[in-house]
């Protein structure tokens, strides 16, 4: 895995000076201790800076615009599927295919442990390096892979296990091969199998979430997001495409989409946002799937008692309510006619 350093985002650029800075603030200290320089340094400045570095990271990182969440979203050093994999599930037992096409490396299944839990997981995958990503479509899925994950998600509630699936995409793969192959379908039938599997499900969206590529897996009794990541119906550069004739207005439109993790639970549409790690889930790994594996073992409990059919009710009131609000009367209904009205 490629160090965070080599990747910087603009608005990181104050950290990453301040951090080397106190790299050198601590050879020199060590040098002082070790005795091959004169003490010129004390530990309680170490500490200082350890302590603004710390600030630092926090003021940034808690006032990010939504652009400015989107390239955290997308850093290529952020953890991806197989690496929570790995950090935060045990014996994985990766199953392929969608007996019909073929294997989607875009999305990862099979059986894992989650603590004491046997789980089935389903993730995208975008791939790291410039093979692996080629593979894996950029983590844009085409139809055999939503077909795999319905086939594993059967799967799983033939054997009542629970169903953990991780989100991060810009989208479905938008090629003509998929589309002939029935990319709109394959989604459609992804989300009604999730609507029926009377197990648990447990979506967290880890990096993008990018239209009907993320709602493809993405319907569940539970879902979150990480500090740092996005949900929308459209990415930002499809949106500024189609309503300022231009990808470089996707700024503008990551502001008017309103999906960071703090708008969507405010509207209702999750149900938790995960803290990321001091400077964001890239910087460290460990203590970002320490996190996510808490939830999802929280989430777990609470869910396991509910009878089958309550958990289904549930999880139909719960997405047949997003999208209503109440409105407030109409001036004349309130008050009486408006001045100057017939």
């Amino acid at each position: 895995m490629s160090s965070a350093s080599e990747i910087r985002l603009p608005f990181e650029t104050p950290i990453y000076e301040l951090e080397s800075r106190l790299a050198e603030m601590e050879t020199l200290y060590a040098n002082q201790k070790a005795g091959t320089e004169a003490a010129t340094l004390s530990g309680e400045s170490i500490r200082r800076m350890r302590r603004e570095l710390a600030n630092l990271k926090r003021t940034i990182f808690a006032n990010l615009d939504p652009w400015q969440t989107v390239r955290v979203s997308r850093h290529q050093n952020r953890p991806q599927s197989r690496d929570y994999l790995e950090l935060v599930f045990d014996r994985f037992v990766e199953l392929h295919g969608d007996r019909a096409i073929g294997d989607d490396s875009a999305i990862v299944t099979g059986f894992a442990h989650l603590g004491d839990e046997k789980v089935m997981f389903v993730g995208h995958q975008k791939g790291r390096s410039l093979a692996e990503r080629t593979a894996c479509n950029f983590g844009c899925a085409h139809p055999e892979g939503y077909r795999k994950a319905i086939l594993k998600m059967k799967m799983a509630a033939k054997f009542r296990l629970p169903i953990v699936a991780f989100i991060d995409t810009p989208g479905a793969y938008p090629g003509i091969a998929a589309e002939e192959r029935g990319q709109a379908l394959a989604i459609a039938e992804a989300l009604m199998a999730m609507s029926r599997i009377d197990t648990p499900i447990i979506c967290l969206v880890i990096g993008e979430g990018g239209s009907g590529g993320a709602l493809g897996i993405g319907l569940g009794d539970r879902i979150a997001m990480l500090e740092h990541s996005y949900y929308s119906v459209i990415s930002p550069e499809g949106c500024a495409t189609i309503l300022w004739k231009g990808a470089e207005h996707a700024p503008r439109a990551a502001e008017a989409l309103k999906f960071t993790g703090k708008d969507l639970l405010r509207f209702g549409i999750i149900d938790d946002v995960i803290p990321e790690p001091l400077g964001g889930a890239h910087r460290d790994h460990r203590s970002m799937a320490s996190a996510v594996k808490s939830y999802l073992i929280k989430s777990l409990r609470e869910l396991a008692d509910l009878p089958r059919e309550e958990l289904l009710q549930r999880r139909y009131e719960k997405f047949r309510k997003i999208g209503i609000f109440e409105a407030g009367a109409p001036a004349e209904d309130r008050d009486g006619p408006v001045a100057g009205s017939a």
